[in-house]
């Protein structure tokens, strides 16, 4: 194994994290939007703050983590996508923003008009921003991003992989916060709300099984190269996902909520990971690979030994951290 792989490899664990931790923050959103204005809409709005309130903002750190690793280690590639995807991740930025500020200023508002403006905005924008990344997501495995980076700004997103792409981030997001909220709301002792996020999120769960498995059909005539990894390298993986995901669906079906969380973690691990060996060893598919798009030795050196430090100073921090919105939630 290269270098440059090893490098690429910290660097899609740091989409894995930033899928499995930052996605279940986004996809309370789901459940906020579509929560309603009546007395349980406010106790499922009153959940999704408690929930993920304390570490919503921790959980960006990954998303910076894999710029600076993609901008540092493969500049080329970095610069081509970002100019051809200008657009979705522009949008993905702008919902990031929009959903923190108003996630903030909900709780401060001075009316009950400002908390319903801010609060349709935050769950608005906690449903488009995966999307977007998804879809940006889409249009590099279905090799639309050229290497000089002067890709069709609208086509190379607005196409069947990526429209997958956006969808697939959208139910995994949905499907995973639904898992937590549920094994949340049980600890909280609110059986009533806890059966009302279990029947949701069931159906959440199948729907997220078919676009996963329904969405191979069309990548397999859009995304050739994309379509053979996941059939072959990637085949064990999106096997391990529907075991995953089957295993969390009657974990819940049984109310086992705090049990459902592992298996649920793993099965939106796994088709995240599924999607990039099957990308593999392309950095943009059908365009450049990870060894031709790498920098120079020092550069990718430096970040590894970065890498190394983060994990003794970060990671220990941001584990004792959920550990304590844990403990908190149980009071």
């Amino acid at each position: 194994m290269t270098l440059a792989s090893v490098v690429a490899m910290a660097m899609f664990l740091g989409v894995v994290a930033y899928a499995l931790f930052a996605g279940a923050d986004f996809g309370s959103g789901f459940y906020d939007l579509t929560a309603g204005f009546d007395e349980r809409g406010s106790e499922l709005r009153t959940l999704v703050d408690t929930s993920i309130g304390p570490v919503w903002e921790a959980n960006h750190v990954w998303l910076i983590y894999i710029l600076v690793m993609w901008w540092t280690g493969f500049p080329k590639t970095f610069a081509a996508a970002t100019t051809t995807l200008f657009i979705p991740l522009s949008l993905a930025l702008a919902g990031i923003v929009l959903r923190g500020a108003s996630f903030a200023f909900r709780k401060y508002s001075e009316t009950f008009a400002q908390a319903r403006l801010f609060g349709a905005i935050f769950a608005a924008s906690s449903v488009i921003t995966p999307f977007f990344l998804g879809a940006a997501a889409g249009a590099i495995a279905s090799g639309r991003v050229p290497a000089d980076g002067y890709g069709d700004l609208i086509g190379s997103w607005v196409n069947p992989t990526s429209l997958v792409g956006g969808c697939l981030a959208v139910v995994t997001c949905v499907f995973l916060a639904g898992v937590f909220l549920t094994a949340d709301a049980a600890r909280a002792g609110d059986a009533v709300l806890a059966e009302r996020m279990r029947t949701r999120t069931l159906g959440v769960g199948i729907a997220a099984g078919v676009v996963v498995f329904a969405g191979l059909y069309p990548i397999s005539h859009d995304a050739p190269t994309l379509s053979h990894g996941l059939r072959t390298a990637a085949a064990p993986l999106l096997a391990l996902a529907a075991v995953a995901g089957a295993a969390t669906i009657v974990l819940l079906y049984r109310r086992r909520y705090s049990m459902a969380r592992i298996p649920a973690v793993a099965a939106v691990g796994s088709v995240v990971t599924g999607w990039g060996v099957g990308q593999y060893p392309w950095l943009l598919v059908d365009e450049v690979t990870i060894d031709d798009g790498a920098g120079a030795d020092a550069t990718l050196i430096g970040l590894l030994i970065v890498v190394g430090l983060a994990g003794v100073i970060v990671i220990p921090a941001l584990i004792y951290l959920l550990r304590l919105t844990q403990q908190w939630s149980r009071a």
